[in-house]
């Protein structure tokens, strides 16, 4: 859905709609629900609300699929693109970050609840805070009960410092 600015009334409107939000890169595709209000002052456009969506994640411990709800606060300003052409090597303040820009008199919402969804997924999704994750040597999922491989003697990658002491000692 794409908003026109100049359609904006001085009231601002409610926006509830729901987007489809995909990426590439992270593996999430889904249907973000969107509850908006949107007020304009002047060029620059305000968006407060909330973002909801279901993600299909995958564990990165265990590899195993699970589904995440997701609620993102949104508070956000945009001014035309145009604007801050102009300004050359500006610094962006703190109070700034939450600055978007528009250009041709629109803001597309499914760019916007994408972005927002994308930017508060987890780096390292976990299907639980208990997760054991998988085997290193057989790759069996430990959640599912203890693998058949022999217990491991001390970190393997000592093994060679354990040795040089041990002749060190004859």
């Amino acid at each position: 859905m794409k908003i026109q600015v100049s359609d904006i009334p001085d009231e601002g409107i409610e926006i509830e709609d729901v987007e489809s939000i995909e990426s590439e890169t992270g593996g999430v595709a889904s249907k973000a629900s969107l509850k908006l209000r949107v007020e304009k002052v002047g060029t620059e456009v305000r968006i407060r609300g909330t973002i909801g969506a279901k993600l299909a994640l995958k564990c990165s411990r265990c590899l195993s699929e699970f589904d995440e709800d997701l609620t993102v606060p949104a508070d956000l300003v945009f001014v035309p693109a145009d604007a801050e052409e102009d300004k050359e090597g500006h610094e962006l303040a703190s109070d700034e970050l939450n600055t978007g820009f528009y250009r041709d008199g629109e803001i597309d919402l499914e760019e916007i609840s994408g972005e927002q969804v994308l930017l508060n997924v987890s780096m390292k999704p976990l299907c639980s805070d208990s997760c054991k994750g998988i085997c290193p040597h057989c790759g069996k999922d430990l959640n599912e009960g203890p693998c058949q491989c022999a217990p491991e003697k001390g970190d393997a990658r000592m093994q060679d410092l354990k040795k040089y002491f041990e002749k060190r000692k004859e």
